[in-house]
């Protein structure tokens, strides 16, 4: 099993360095929400895995960034009876590799056009290759 304590602490550098970019804001939206008294020290030492991050301070980053990667890690976690986790990432991966290349081609279809309807085509496809690409991620997250 991989330790969760390195899987949570990836998922919290990237909500940091994503949604408040800098220790300093992450510790001071910490503050503001608990009424605690966090230091960039502190998220430092949790993010290097000296220290683990309390449930309180998950939560104050994942409600301010209105993003739940923790939240979701962990209730994934129950769901043992779904679809093996290998599964999930290769589907999703064919999907969003089709995807992709469907907004790829579609994009440089527009490049060479000033047809309106191709660059919404390319649009659309732009559209749900993201889509693809989220599920992908999410697959990824949920093999942890």
């Amino acid at each position: 099993m991989t330790d969760l304590r390195k899987l949570v602490n990836a998922q919290m550098a990237a909500l940091i360095d994503g949604t408040f970019g800098c220790l300093d804001a992450a510790a001071e939206t910490i503050n503001a929400r608990t009424g605690g008294s966090v230091s960039k020290g502190t998220l430092s030492k949790r993010l290097s895995g000296h220290l683990g991050w309390p449930v309180e301070d998950v939560a104050a980053l994942e409600d301010a960034a209105a993003r739940y990667p923790v939240s979701r890690m962990m209730a994934r976690r129950m769901n043992a009876e779904g679809p093996t986790a290998s599964a999930c990432l290769y589907a999703a991966s064919g999907i969003a590799s089709k995807e992709v290349g469907e907004a790829v081609a579609a994009a440089l279809r527009t490049a060479t056009s000033a047809d309106e309807g191709e660059r919404a085509e390319a649009i659309r496809e732009a559209m749900e290759a993201e889509d693809a690409m989220r599920r992908l991620r999410e697959a990824l997250e949920a093999s942890q």
